[in-house]
Parts: structure tokens; C-alpha cells; sequence
């Protein structure tokens, strides 16, 4: 029996990609939520999920150590990964992917500082806008950067705003939309192509009944 493992991404991703896997006809075969485990069972003998973080997700099933792997598009435009396919738009998780500065900011920058995790997402936006961006990589509490006069501006998902809105901050230009995609290992694709694209016509078919 071949074996296919499914990467999900942790936290909110997590939780809206469980229904859908439901609906496919997998299901862990115990709380993911509650358990520390890190690999999990399902109710078929041939596939398992590993819970990683988002930015690993990518890496697992570029590499092959995934079959599959759940993980949001900001993820994919930032690892820039060529050892995989997207055949699936999940929409899950939705928001955007957007610059966000001080409330009321007006004055533009010849050089701007940029604080951001994605890296290679900003630098290719501010390049395409013709600015001179300095980035700056933290990995989290992004909003704190304006703040300190550690940076002018921000580059980081945006859902309801009211994180930024909360420490004195407003979303200003829209990089992209961000749902959770479904990626496929290409080499899993050839080599156990039918139990792979079982999956992927199952999540499919998930996703269409759940729009």
C-alpha cells in the first residue's frame, strides 16, 4: 500500500482545512488540536498529516517529504519553490497581503526601511514600484515597527485590520489576495499519481459543495 503523507499548515489554516478534508473522506484519528504530536493517523491506513508551520510546509513538499501539503498563497509567492504544483485553490483562510503605515502618513520616502517576513514578496513589490526599500526581517509583532522608529512602513497579512488599527496603524496598498492553496510534490504526482490524484479530485469536489 502506498503511503501519502499531507502537510497542514497550524492555527487558523488548520482549522477550516479539517472540514474539508472531511468531506474528502480523510479524517485524523485523534485531536490535533490537542495533542502534541506532530504526525497523526486517519481513518485510512495509507495516509497521514503532519502538522508544521506554514513556512515549512512548502519546504516538506518541495523536498518530497510530503505528498501533498496545505499552505496560504502568502507562504507560496514568499518560498518561491519550483518542486511543486498548485492545482487547487482551497478558499480558505482568505485576506490580503498589504503595506500598512502610520495613520495619516503622507510624506513619501526617497528610502524607505521596510519591516517584514516576507522577504522576497516586498522586495520584488517595492522593485515593480520603483522605490528603494531597505527590509528589515522579523518574524513576527510586525506593528511594533513603525512604533519604534525601527521602520516607516509594513508588509504583512491584513484580515479584519484591527491589529493594525489598534497600534495607530492603517492598510494602505493591496500586494495580493491570500487563500490556502493545495500544492503537490511533482515527483508524487508521477510516482503514485492515482492515490494523489484521488485526493486532489476529492478536495476538488469538497471545495466545489462548500462555495
Amino acid at each position: 500500500m502506498t503511503q501519502i503523507t499531507i502537510a497542514l499548515t497550524k492555527g487558523r489554516i488548520l482549522k477550516e482545512t479539517l472540514p474539508l478534508l472531511a468531506r474528502a473522506g480523510i479524517v485524523p484519528a485523534e485531536d490535533v488540536f490537542t495533542s502534541r504530536k506532530l504526525v497523526f493517523p486517519t481513518n485510512r491506513d495509507n495516509v497521514r498529516l503532519i502538522i508544521l508551520r506554514g513556512s515549512d510546509v512548502t519546504t516538506y513538499v518541495q523536498y518530497g517529504a510530503a505528498d501533498l501539503g496545505v499552505a496560504g498563497k502568502d507562504m507560496l509567492l514568499e518560498h518561491q519553490g519550483d518542486g511543486y504544483y498548485e492545482p487547487l485553490d482551497l478558499g480558505i483562510a482568505r485576506c490580503k497581503l498589504m503595506t500598512a503605515v502610520p495613520v495619516g502618513t503622507t510624506q513619501q520616502h526617497s528610502r524607505l526601511r521596510v519591516a517584514t517576513k516576507y522577504i522576497n514578496v516586498a522586495r520584488e513589490y517595492y522593485a515593480q514600484q520603483g522605490r528603494q526599500a531597505d527590509l528589515i526581517k522579523l518574524y513576527g509583532a510586525m506593528e511594533l515597527a513603525p512604533i519604534l522608529d525601527l521602520a516607516q512602513e509594513i508588509v504583512d497579512i491584513v484580515d479584519t485590520g484591527n491589529t493594525l488599527r489598534a497600534n495607530g496603524l492603517e492598510a494602505r496598498d493591496e500586494i495580493a489576495e491570500i487563500s490556502s492553496r493545495l500544492i503537490v510534490n511533482k515527483a508524487s504526482m508521477k510516482t503514485k499519481f492515482t492515490e494523489v490524484q484521488r485526493i486532489v479530485d476529492a478536495l476538488r469536489e469538497a471545495v466545489e459543495n462548500n462555495a
